[in-house]
């Protein structure tokens, strides 16, 4: 799986998903399993590179991301019947996506414990997200803008797993505190609370290691 390509702009319900969602739970209920396949299809393609994107901030690792993003739309598909229409479907599905980030994170944690931990010397990684906005760069430009990424996802790795969250859709994804609340299922108080203190975190961190 390569890295992502494009984007869509906001985690904002447009018309196409709410007219997508009702038609494909209506073949659902009617037993038409197979053209609610192939109506899916439709929403697969709308949102994968977000999916895919968010899940890069998580895992850093291409094999991992292709997994997640399948089994978000598989598991969206299974339980979509039970998709409130009060929560927008993107917000719905970027929660499923961001669970399932932070499942497998758990499930590594727990095995590095058991296992010696395989690093490599050059401590260089190479996702898609990685390659996005380098193109234009002289090497010694390049250089720099990778080993900043590279330490600012290795600080916010250290966050708690909700600040996290909410910094990477806030700060990466440009989504609003609405949004978000939707996405977490937290009200809009306790994100803006995570927020502030996920931020006033990495001012300590970064001061600390004097960027």
């Amino acid at each position: 799986m390569s890295g992502p390509t494009s984007a869509s702009s906001s985690p904002v319900e447009p018309d196409f998903d709410v007219s997508a969602v009702a038609e494909i739970k209506s073949l659902l209920v009617r037993g038409a399993k197979e053209r609610a396949k192939e109506q899916y299809e439709g929403l697969v393609a709308r949102h994968q590179y977000r999916i895919s994107r968010i899940a890069f901030r998580y895992l850093k690792n291409e094999a991992d991301v292709e997994e997640v993003v399948q089994d978000t739309f598989l598991k969206a598909f299974l339980h979509l019947p039970s998709h409130e229409e009060k929560v927008p479907f993107i917000a719905w599905l970027m929660r499923i996506a961001i669970n399932s980030c932070l499942d497998r994170l758990k499930a590594k944690s727990r095995r590095d414990r058991w296992m010696l931990p395989l690093i490599d010397s050059s401590g260089n990684e190479r996702t898609g997200i990685a390659e996005l906005g380098t193109r234009n760069q002289n090497p010694e430009e390049e250089l720099l803008s990778k080993e900043q990424r590279t330490r600012l996802n290795t600080i916010i790795q250290r966050l708690p797993e909700r600040q996290q969250s909410v910094l990477m859709l806030s700060v990466f994804e440009s989504a609003t505190t609405q949004e978000i609340s939707a996405i977490m299922g937290v009200s809009e108080a306790t994100v803006r609370v995570h927020q502030f203190r996920a931020i006033r975190r990495l001012q300590k961190w970064i001061r600390r290691e004097h960027w």
